[in-house]
């Protein structure tokens, strides 16, 4: 279904031509785990745009379960849409895991580059994360500054933390304590939109 829906997104943006283009390219937060695709905070950015009469179409190219490596390995195909905005959601499942912070930053860094080397114009954000401290504190403190140390070496803009007064919230999240609900996903969009609203024309 994630393909399909996809591919749709990708037709309509060759038939709309003239829409700006902002691609949301992350794990199961930005798919929406456990809600609609409506109810996902891409989904409220794209109707805060349609609201202002502003020119832009979101595609939510989230996936569940997603690692920094797993994105590498599909972003050449997310990138065929030329995007003109480009908000970098991964990472979160590589702290959960416990995966090596190297391959994370590596890897975070080489799709910056891929991104800008598709449209060296385009804006680019990366999304910050944080993990509980089930793995130490050590490797919880290295992550929770890894995306401010990516985001500064590629001159790329921060939103510290996505989910910035949702996260450890259980009225905010679904059962699991990981996901946003529905009124999570709200204030998520929230957080997005303030970071992103400078950069539209």
């Amino acid at each position: 279904m994630l393909v399909i829906g996809l591919l749709s997104t990708l037709f309509s943006f060759y038939v709309q031509g003239e829409k700006k283009r902002i691609v949301f390219f992350g794990d199961s937060i930005t798919a929406g785990y456990g809600l609609s695709t409506e109810q996902a905070f891409p989904a409220l950015i794209q109707s805060k745009l349609d609201s202002s009469k502003m020119d832009y179409q979101v595609i939510n190219a989230g996936l569940s379960g997603e690692t920094s490596a797993g994105g590498l390995s599909r972003i050449d195909w997310i990138l065929k849409t030329k995007p003109d905005i480009f908000i970098l959601e991964l990472g979160g499942n590589d702290g959960l895991r416990g995966l090596s912070l190297d391959e994370t930053e590596k890897n975070l860094t080489i799709m910056i580059e891929k991104v800008r080397a598709r449209n060296p114009d385009v804006i680019l954000f990366l999304a910050g994360m944080q993990i509980p401290p089930n793995l130490g504190q050590e490797y919880t403190e290295r992550f929770r500054t890894l995306f401010s140390k990516v985001a500064k070496a590629n001159n790329t803009e921060l939103i510290p933390f996505l989910l910035d007064k949702v996260g450890g919230e259980p009225e905010l999240n679904l059962p699991d304590g990981i996901h946003p609900n529905i009124e999570g996903h709200q204030i998520v969009a929230k957080t997005v939109w303030k970071n992103l609203k400078k950069h539209l024309d």
